[in-house]
C-alpha cells in the first residue's frame, strides 16, 4: 500500500462511502492519480500475459464494473497495474439510480452491500468520455471494457444492451451483457435460457453492425442453482458468446457479523469468495473449457487470484478489496500472482488455468 493509501485510506472510512468513493474518483482524475496509481502501467512478464477472447493482457488481473461508473479516471487507472480495466454500469439514458443510502460498508466481514440500480450519466455521456480517453490506455497496453446495462423503466429492457452497444462499441475493446445485478427489479430474470438465448442474439447482432468487432462477455449471478447454470452454459455455447464472468454479487447474508448484514442489495468482497469460485468451477466443467471465464468475488489476495485461475479462469477481477486494502493492490496481486506461478512450476497463466478445477466441485 502507498504512503498516500495509507494515510486516505482511514480518513475516507469515517465518511459516507459513496461520497468516499466519489472522491476518490476526482482525486483520480486529478493531479493526486499519480501519487496514488504512479506511473508504470500493468504489471508484466512472460509468465503473466495472457490471452482472453482475442485479447493480449499484460497480466490477467483485471478492475471490474461499478468503481467508474462513468469512464472519468481511464488514464488513472490504465497506470494502475491492471491488465485490463470494465467501465460502467451504462444504460442508454441517463438515470439516478436507487434513493440513498445505497452503499454500505461491512467492515467486520471485509465485505460491502450496494443497491445502486445502473446509476450513470448514459451511454452518450459515457461515449464521449471513452473516445477522448480510451487511447491513454491503449498506448499503456491495457484493454477498456464497458458493462452494459438497462434503464430501470425501459420499455424493452433487452433492446437496452444492444442501445449501449450500438452507442459505446466503437470506443471499447470489450463488452459485458449484465443481466445479473440485484439491484434493478427483475433484471435477472433475463437469465433464464430462452430470454438469454435472445437478448444475447440482440446484442451480438449490433456487435456484428461494428465496424471492429468486440468481445461480449455474460455477467451471470452466484445465486443460480446447478439446473440454471447448465441452461447458461448451453446458451453460451450456442451463440457463441465471447466469455463468461463469474460472478456478480450474492444476495446470501449466511455468516455475516456486520450491523449493516440485513441491508438489502449485493453483497460483495470476501464473503463471497467461495461461492463465487464453486460457480466458477462448474461452470467451468460445464463448458469443459471451451469459453473464457473471468473470475470475480472476493479476491484480496495473489493466493486468491491464483485459486480462481486454477479453479477454471483465463482472467479475474477485482473491486471491494480495494475499499479495505487500496487501489495499490492491484500491483500487488499481479505482482504475487507472478512470484507464486513460478513458485509452483507454471510457466504462464494459461498453464494454470483450470489445474485445480476439481477440487472446488461439489
Amino acid at each position: 500500500m502507498s504512503l498516500t493509501e495509507r494515510l486516505g485510506l482511514p480518513l475516507l472510512r469515517r465518511i459516507d462511502p459513496e461520497l468516499a468513493h466519489g472522491l476518490s474518483i476526482r482525486a483520480l482524475e486529478s493531479g493526486l492519480s499519480g501519487m496514488l496509481t504512479g506511473n508504470a502501467g500493468p504489471v508484466t512478464s512472460d509468465r503473466l500475459r495472457v490471452r482472453l477472447a482475442g485479447m493480449d493482457l499484460a497480466n490477467p488481473v483485471g478492475l471490474a464494473a461499478g468503481f467508474d461508473k462513468n469512464a472519468q479516471a481511464i488514464p488513472a487507472l490504465a497506470r494502475a497495474g491492471f491488465g485490463f480495466v470494465e467501465l460502467g454500469a451504462a444504460t442508454p439514458r441517463p438515470q439516478d439510480g436507487n434513493p440513498r443510502p445505497r452503499l454500505f460498508r461491512l467492515p467486520e466481514d471485509r465485505a460491502a452491500i450496494n443497491r445502486f440500480g445502473f446509476n450513470n450519466q448514459g451511454a452518450e455521456v459515457i461515449a464521449g468520455r471513452l473516445e477522448a480517453s480510451r487511447p491513454a490506455a491503449t498506448d499503456a497496453g491495457v484493454p477498456v471494457g464497458l458493462n452494459l446495462g438497462a434503464n430501470k423503466d425501459s420499455a424493452d429492457r433487452a433492446a437496452d444492451f444492444g442501445r449501449v452497444l450500438a452507442t459505446c462499441g466503437a470506443h471499447v475493446d470489450f463488452a459485458t451483457v449484465n443481466v445479473s445485478s440485484p439491484n434493478t427489479e427483475r433484471l435477472r430474470d433475463l437469465q433464464g435460457a430462452e430470454a438469454l438465448a435472445a437478448l444475447l442474439s440482440q446484442v451480438l447482432a449490433v456487435r456484428d453492425g461494428l465496424e471492429r468487432r468486440v468481445p461480449v462477455f455474460l455477467k451471470i449471478a452466484p445465486d443460480l442453482t446447478a439446473e440454471e447454470l447448465a441452461d447458461i452454459a448451453r446458451v453460451a455455447r450456442e451463440v457463441a458468446i465471447d466469455g463468461i464472468i463469474a460472478t456478480n454479487t450474492t444476495l446470501d447474508r449466511e455468516g455475516l457479523r456486520s450491523p449493516h448484514r440485513d441491508e438489502r442489495g449485493g453483497l460483495s468482497g470476501a464473503p463471497l469468495f467461495e461461492k463465487s469460485t464453486r460457480v466458477l468451477a462448474h461452470l467451468s466443467h460445464l463448458t469443459e473449457g471451451n469459453i473464457p471465464l473471468i473470475g470475480v468475488g472476493g479476491i484480496s489476495t495473489a493466493e486468491q487470484a491464483l485459486a480462481k485461475i486454477r479453479a477454471g479462469a483465463t482472467a479475474v477481477q477485482l473491486y471491494t478489496a480495494m475499499v479495505y486494502g487500496g487501489l495499490s493492490l492491484a500491483r500487488e496481486i499481479a505482482t504475487g500472482l507472478d512470484r507464486l506461478l513460478e513458485q509452483r512450476g507454471f510457466a504462464s497463466v494459461a498453464e494454470a488455468v483450470g489445474t485445480g478445477r476439481d477440487e472446488w466441485l461439489l
